[in-house]
């Protein structure tokens, strides 16, 4: 019971594909409490979601980009608990037209909406909930996808990713003081809602599990969710600022020579 009588606040669960619904439910097999968020159409998927969970929780409207809803949950939870003791930064988004290849041609409001929406949000939600958090620290854990490398059609959802690596490297040092640590999970690709928007996806993940040396199922989000609850736990209360790889090792592995010509 890696986190008996935590109280947790967890983003991005939209069905029960996603990697924040995997995290969710470990994290209640572990003793957690829990709320959801979600807001606008998604809100009534996160709903149905909320209800299959082992045990079903409560679901919050929160836009990441809007501070009135982020203050607004902060409200509700120190009503409810008093207390957070962390959060799950499950939230990614770009416009079309800042994937598939348009790199050179995005305009500058695609690329706004993907840093905000996936690396500013982190220190927005951080911010909110510091109040909650400051006086017995806790876990923020935010889920990425490498970005030291520049991926086929990725394009500024990468640079994003880029970003959200940055703002938790600062998050990191400036809540250290509070006891607050802050971590990634970098995940290998995982057959999610989301996923299906990003182009080139199937041809990236295809070729995951051959190269991985411990393999990779990409419909098993259960190695990520595990590793998350670990970081949001008191076990890793001396870890902070990392970067954890959950891709069955692809990371460490180099590219593949090309085969010779005969």
């Amino acid at each position: 019971m890696l986190l008996e009588g935590k109280k947790l606040l967890i983003t991005g669960v939209l069905t029960r594909d996603s990697i924040a619904y995997s995290v969710a439910q470990a994290a209640q097999e572990q003793g957690a409490e829990l709320v959801l968020t979600s807001f606008g159409r998604a809100m009534s998927l996160t709903e149905k979601s909320a209800k299959r969970l082992p045990q079903p929780v409560d679901v919050l409207e929160m836009d990441a980009n809007n501070p009135d809803h982020i203050q607004a949950v902060a409200d509700d939870l120190a009503k409810r608990w008093g207390r957070v003791d962390g959060f799950l930064h499950a939230i990614a988004f770009a416009p079309r037209d800042a994937l598939g290849g348009n790199f050179l041609n995005t305009p500058w409001e695609s690329v706004q909406a993907a840093l905000q929406t996936s690396a500013y949000s982190l220190k927005a939600i951080a911010v909110g909930v510091l109040p909650l958090m400051e006086e017995h620290g806790g876990g923020i854990v935010g889920l990425d996808f490498d970005a030291t490398v520049a991926w086929p059609l990725y394009d500024w959802m990468g640079v994003a990713k880029a970003g959200l690596e940055s703002v938790a490297r600062y998050l990191a040092r400036d809540l250290g003081r509070h006891r607050i640590r802050v971590n990634l999970v970098s995940a290998g690709p995982l057959r999610t809602i989301a996923a299906k928007g990003i182009p080139g996806f199937d041809a990236l993940a295809d070729g995951w599990g051959e190269r991985a040396p411990l393999g990779w199922d990409t419909g098993d989000p259960t190695p990520v969710a595990k590793a998350a609850v670990f970081l949001l736990s008191d076990w890793a209360s001396g870890i902070t600022g990392e970067i954890l790889h959950v891709d069955g090792g692809y990371h460490a592995i180099g590219s593949s020579l090309p085969e010779k010509a005969e």
